[in-house]
């Protein structure tokens, strides 16, 4: 089982921006952010497999982008224009699924990093 070591999240602004940054200790086929927000169920934000395409939420298009370094094991999800809605904890999760984000077959979890959007 992969570790996973996470940085990043705080609190923010309603329009700021953040970056949650994800280093696993060995390849995985796929590496994503998951969030849970208070009484909610946890949902896949991000997700991308060593081949194929990133796959994001509706409700964060055209706000978040995830990038991978394959060489470092690492992902970075950057948020911009962030909603009170995006309050959560984001975990980051890696598996061999490639649809991972949709399917939930997380083989490894971080262990979150809290996101707080609010003025």
């Amino acid at each position: 089982q992969l570790q996973l070591v996470e940085s990043g999240g705080g609190l923010v602004q309603p329009g700021g921006s953040l970056s949650l940054s994800c280093t696993a200790s060995g390849f995985t086929t796929t590496i994503g952010w998951f969030r849970q927000a208070p009484g909610k169920e946890r949902e896949g934000v991000s997700c991308i497999p060593y081949l194929g395409r990133t796959y994001n939420v509706d409700s964060v298009k055209g706000r978040f982008t995830m990038s991978r370094d394959a060489t470092k094991n690492s992902a970075t999800l950057e948020m911009k224009n962030l909603k009170p809605e995006d309050t959560a904890i984001y975990y980051c999760a890696v598996g061999t699924s490639r649809n991972m984000c949709v399917d939930g077959r997380v083989s490894s979890w971080g262990r979150g990093t809290q996101v707080i959007v609010s003025s």
